[in-house]
């Protein structure tokens, strides 16, 4: 069993924090340690995201994705002029969440790592 939100967090999730963290870093000036203490996270998970040569085709697709690099600059512009709670950027993150379920990537991510019936609508839920 392995529903959609477990996907979210393992691949979306770390992904949308790389590209934060990547965007405090070069276009904020942040250190790895401020970017970690803003992001919630520890440095050498920031570290991670900007060095790490194990790249994962799913992470990259994410990354590629237009709307999660949209939230990811404003949430980085956000932190980074002190207008984002953490708790705003929670809400930012949970949105695009959402978005990305009703247009079908978190669909296709879930159809690819479990066998998902045809009719599967789940991810169509929450529409309503």
């Amino acid at each position: 069993m392995r529903p959609p939100c477990e996907l979210v967090v393992k691949l979306v999730l770390p992904a949308f924090r790389s590209l934060v963290a990547k965007t405090l870093i070069e276009k904020y000036h942040f250190s790895q340690v401020n970017a970690a203490e803003k992001l919630g996270t520890t440095q050498a998970a920031i570290s991670h995201y900007l060095y790490s040569k194990r790249g994962d085709k799913r992470m990259k697709q994410l990354q590629a994705t237009p709307l999660v690099q949209s939230i990811a600059e404003e949430v980085a512009l956000g932190i980074a002029t002190e207008k984002f709670s953490p708790f705003d950027a929670m809400l930012k993150f949970c949105n695009l969440c959402r978005d990305l379920r009703t247009k079908d990537l978190v669909c296709d991510l879930h159809k690819g790592s479990i066998s998902v019936p045809e009719a599967c609508d789940l991810c169509l839920e929450v529409q309503k």
